[in-house]
């Protein structure tokens, strides 16, 4: 396999983690162009087309995430399995850095990782591997179906799975009591609530 060098880039920016187990946390994040799975309520579309977006050096992102004090790098899309991680983690890695990956886990899982949260989406289920491997299970909540749709990944991922619940932010309004009101009788499950969001940060 070819060893990448650089990777279309949508966006880096440091902020905070707004969602899930490290949420409110400082990071550094480095948003990979390119999607296949096309959530209808994606809101980074601009992030699909990657041949929308310039290459960026792998040298180039590790010394953007070295311009801040946070030792935590998000890896993020668009789908960023899209793409063959390894060279990029490697990097990171060599440089010090905490490497956490957001994925739909749709495309084939590359890349060496400190956390992986998936995301699965309906539009283009997650393979196995991703499933086996993830860290943190984050389901967007769209519909009430969505959070018996949860329950089925529950069954999946490794015991000690970090498990959340993210009211779509669109719907925040009606699917947040009811995403509250399932966590209250499951309390192994939590909100992911989109803190960055609310406090208006990238």
């Amino acid at each position: 396999m070819n060893q990448p060098t650089s990777y279309p880039v949508m966006e880096m920016f440091y902020s905070l983690q707004g969602e899930g187990y490290h949420q409110g946390k400082a990071a550094f994040f480095i948003r990979l162009a390119g999607c296949d799975v096309g959530c209808v309520w994606c809101d980074v579309k601009d992030s699909w087309d990657a041949s929308r977006h310039p290459h960026i050096s792998i040298d180039e992102m590790v010394n953007a995430a070295l311009a801040h004090p946070s030792k935590m790098v998000i890896v993020t899309g668009g789908e960023p399995l899209l793409h063959f991680l390894d060279p990029l983690t490697t990097a990171l890695k060599n440089a010090g850095f905490q490497t956490h990956l957001e994925t739909s886990g749709s495309s084939p899982l590359s890349g060496q990782w400190d956390w992986i949260c998936l995301s699965p989406k309906k539009f283009k289920l997650p393979l196995q591997e991703c499933i086996d491997a993830a860290t943190e299970l984050k389901v967007v909540v769209f519909n009430k179906s969505d959070i018996t749709w949860a329950e089925s990944f529950e069954k999946q991922v490794k015991p000690h799975c970090n498990l959340y619940l993210q009211p779509e932010w669109d719907k925040a309004n009606t699917m947040t009591p009811l995403a509250i009101d399932y966590i209250k009788a499951h309390p192994h499950w939590a909100l992911s609530a989109q803190l960055h969001k609310y406090i208006q940060v990238p």
